[in-house]
């Protein structure tokens, strides 16, 4: 098993807009690209339950190959900049996505 971030070359959360964030997994080598979409752990499913939305509610949820990536956009909980809003621009929120295993 080996920690999703001991694969990619990054993975990043940013906004996408007053009511999406979106988040990336790039990979630098083919192979990590591959092991990873093959393992079958990145489900909608799993994103669902460390981000607690239901899956039927992503907005995106991808392994897209030209660009060697995994990529999901979820609706936030609250718009951009709104009461109790604490990431604006959204770039925190990709923590949860480090330690994930891979087998």
């Amino acid at each position: 098993m080996t920690a999703l971030r001991h694969l990619a070359q990054v993975i990043r959360s940013k906004n996408a807009g007053p009511f999406e964030i979106t988040f990336d997994v790039i990979f630098a080598e083919r192979a990590d690209y591959q092991r990873v979409r093959d393992s079958g752990v990145l489900t909608p499913q799993l994103i669902g339950e460390l981000y607690q939305v239901d899956p039927q509610e992503m907005v995106s949820f991808m392994f897209f190959e030209p660009a060697l990536a995994f990529k999901f956009t979820l609706v936030r909980p609250g718009r951009q900049g709104g009461i109790g809003e604490r990431d604006t621009f959204g770039a925190q929120q990709h923590a949860p996505l480090l330690d994930i295993e891979i087998p």
